[in-house]
């Protein structure tokens, strides 16, 4: 199940420089960026990017695949998977387009089955985030499924579903340091 709540510490690891700096830059179909840093390795429809943000003593690299909404090519997401950097928090965020309805969170199908909703957390002048701490339980899931559906509203009524690829999933993650 999605859960929406970070311990301090969890907080303060995940919340490295390096996933807000992809996280704002890889928002490909809304603005046209592309994300920043160096892409590692691919797994299917997933990319490993590795960057040394400002300050850090490592380089940090982060699972990412960012899509657009089949019908609405205005309306695109980033998600990123990373661990957290004692290794013990796994850190799912996923960069939604600027005018979703903030109340409403994010949705998420997996092969048609409802996984849960998230709450957002933050806004950045290109989107905003919606973070979970992937539990053993989420990750079986991701990693089995073929599909995942992530839902944005942008009002109460109209929820967007945005498609986007499972394969390599497993892989990819196994690959991140």
């Amino acid at each position: 199940m999605m859960r929406s709540s970070l311990p301090g510490a969890h907080a303060r690891a995940a919340g490295s420089a390096v996933a807000l700096v992809l996280a704002a830059a890889a928002l490909g179909g809304a603005g046209g960026a592309s994300a920043q840093g160096v892409v590692k390795s691919v797994h299917g429809d997933w990319q490993i990017r590795c960057d040394t943000p400002p300050g850090a003593k490592s380089e940090q690299c982060a699972l990412i695949q960012s899509v657009t909404a089949e019908d609405r090519q205005n309306v695109g997401l980033t998600v990123i998977v990373l661990k957290t950097a004692d290794q013990k928090g796994r850190l799912m965020r996923v960069l939604a387009p600027l005018g979703v309805l903030l109340p409403s969170g994010l949705g998420l199908k997996i092969d048609q089955t409802d996984v849960g909703r998230a709450g957002f957390v933050r806004c950045l002048p290109n989107g905003c985030v919606a973070e979970v701490m992937m539990d053993d339980n989420l990750l079986g899931t991701l990693r089995g499924g073929q599909s995942a559906t992530f839902i944005i509203f942008q009002t109460p009524e109209e929820g967007i579903g945005i498609p986007m690829g499972l394969k390599g999933f497993g892989e990819g993650f196994d690959r991140l340091p």
